[in-house]
C-alpha cells in the first residue's frame, strides 16, 4: 500500500510584519492558495492540510482544494513553533481519516515561488530514498560577516568572517559550496518526527532548488519584490509540459481561449465570434485519446452552445462560480482535480486554476493569469492555442 504523505501548510492569521500576510496575493493568487496549488500537483502527496486559526484563510484554503485544520489558540501565537502546528495537524488528520500518516511535510506559504518539484523532492527523499528528514536548499556563495561583541562603538573589535577568513579571499570556484536553507519545504518520517519533536533528525537529505526562486515574505518590501517577480518567475515554473500520463481531463474556457475575445454584433444584436479550425482538430484528437472534455463558460450565449454541439462536447455555460461547477463535474466524473488541465485567459479563471493540477493560460491571457499558470501557450486564444495544447499532450505530430 502506498504511504500516506501529508503536506501541512501552517498559516495563522496574526502576522505582525505584513497584516493578513498569508492572504496577500502574489501573481493574483493568495500566498496560502499558491502553496496549496503546488502541494496538490506534487507526486507522492496524498493529502494537503492548512493549519490556521483564521476564518478567511480557512475559506481561501478550502477554495484552493485543501483540508482545513483549526489550530488551537495556544499554538497560534507569536511564539508558537511550526513543529507544534504540524504535530497538531497530524493528530487531527489521523483522527478524522482513521489512518496513520507515514510521511509529513512542512510547507511554508511565505515562500511564494515554491514549485511542486521542491515538494516532490523532499517527499521522495523520505518516502522513497530512505532519509529521515529532508529540506530544500540553494547554492550560496556569499561571504558572511558578524559584528564582534560591542562592535559599533569607537575602538571596538569590528566585524569578523563567519564562513571565511577575512585575510584570505579565494575565488568562488575555489571555495567549498555552501548551501542556504530556503525555508520553503521540509519532509519528515512521521514516527521519527513525533519522537524527535523537531524537523531535523536522523539522516537529513538536502534537496537543491533554483536560487532565483528563494524569497521569504516577512515584511512589506519582500512582498513588493515577490509581486514584481511573479510575472517572470510564475510563467516559467519548472516541470515541463503535460503529457497524456499526467492528465485525465481537459476543461476549456470559451471566450478568449477558443476565440480571440472579440465579439461582432450585427444590427439585430446577434453576436458572432471567430474560432480556429485547428482547435477542432486538436479537440477531436484529445477525445480519441480517451480524455474527458468539457467547455465551461460564464457566458450564457447561444454561440457557446452551438460551438459545443459542433465539437460534440458537453458544455456548462452561464456559470457564475466556475470553480464550484468544475469541482462538482470532477466529482460526478470520478476525476481527481489534480489530473485536470484547465485552459483560461482572464481573472475569472483563477479560482479554477487554484483547483486543478494543470492550470494553463493562452499567450494572450491577462498578465496575472499567465503569471499564475503552470504552462503558457505560445499561441494566442482563437489562433490555435487548443491545438497547441493537444500537441503537448499527444505529441508534436498532431
Amino acid at each position: 500500500m502506498a504511504p500516506t504523505v501529508l503536506a501541512v501548510i501552517p498559516a495563522r492569521g496574526g502576522s505582525k510584519g505584513v497584516p493578513a500576510k498569508n492572504l496577500a496575493p502574489v501573481g493574483g493568487v493568495p500566498l496560502v492558495a499558491r502553496a496549496v496549488r503546488e502541494c496538490l500537483g506534487a507526486r507522492h502527496i496524498t493529502d494537503v492540510a492548512v493549519s490556521t486559526d483564521d476564518t478567511a484563510i480557512a475559506a481561501a484554503a478550502r477554495g484552493a482544494g485543501a483540508e482545513v485544520i483549526e489550530r488551537p489558540a495556544d499554538i497560534a501565537g507569536d511564539t508558537a513553533t511550526s513543529e507544534a502546528a504540524v504535530l497538531h495537524a497530524m493528530d487531527a488528520h489521523e483522527a478524522t481519516h482513521g489512518k496513520p500518516v507515514d510521511v509529513v511535510l512542512l510547507v511554508q506559504c511565505t515562500s511564494p515561488f515554491l514549485v511542486r518539484a521542491d515538494v516532490e523532492g523532499v517527499a521522495a527523499a523520505v518516502a522513497e530514498g530512505g532519509a529521515d528528514s529532508a529540506l530544500t536548499v540553494a547554492p550560496f556563495h556569499g561571504f558572511l560577516w558578524r559584528d564582534a561583541e560591542g562592535s559599533g562603538a569607537a575602538g571596538s573589535g569590528g566585524g569578523h568572517g563567519v564562513n571565511h577568513d577575512k585575510a584570505y579571499r579565494p575565488r568562488r570556484q575555489d571555495r567549498p559550496e555552501d548551501l542556504l536553507e530556503t525555508g520553503a519545504a521540509y519532509a519528515m518520517d512521521a514516527a521519527g518526527f513525533r519522537a524527535a519533536g523537531h524537523r531535523f533528525f536522523g539522516r537529513t537529505e538536502l534537496v537543491r532548488t533554483d536560487p532565483a526562486r528563494v524569497l521569504e515574505v516577512d515584511d512589506p518590501h519582500e512582498l513588493a519584490r515577490a509581486r514584481a517577480l511573479a510575472p517572470l518567475l510564475d510563467q516559467h515554473r519548472p516541470g515541463g509540459l503535460p503529457s497524456r500520463d499526467d492528465i485525465d481531463a481537459v476543461v476549456l474556457d470559451f471566450d478568449g481561449t477558443q476565440t480571440d475575445d472579440r465579439v461582432l454584433v450585427d444590427s439585430d444584436g446577434r453576436e458572432l465570434v471567430a474560432v480556429h479550425r485547428g482547435d477542432g482538430l486538436g479537440i477531436a484528437a484529445l477525445r480519441r485519446a480517451g480524455l474527458k472534455l468539457l467547455i465551461l463558460s460564464t457566458e450564457q450565449n447561444p454561440v457557446v452552445a452551438a460551438r459545443a454541439r459542433k465539437l460534440a462536447l458537453p458544455v456548462l455555460h452561464g456559470i457564475d462560480r466556475k470553480d464550484l461547477a468544475l469541482k462538482q463535474w470532477c466529482e460526478e466524473q470520478g476525476i481527481a482535480p489534480e489530473r485536470v488541465l484547465y485552459v483560461g485567459n482572464d481573472v475569472n479563471d483563477l479560482p479554477c486554476f487554484g483547483l486543478v493540477g494543470w492550470p494553463v493560460a493562452v499567450a494572450s491571457a491577462h498578465d496575472v493569469v499567465r503569471g499564475t499558470a503552470r504552462a503558457v501557450t505560445s499561441t494566442p486564444g482563437g489562433a490555435g492555442a487548443i491545438r497547441e495544447i493537444a500537441s503537448w499532450i499527444l505529441g508534436p505530430s498532431l
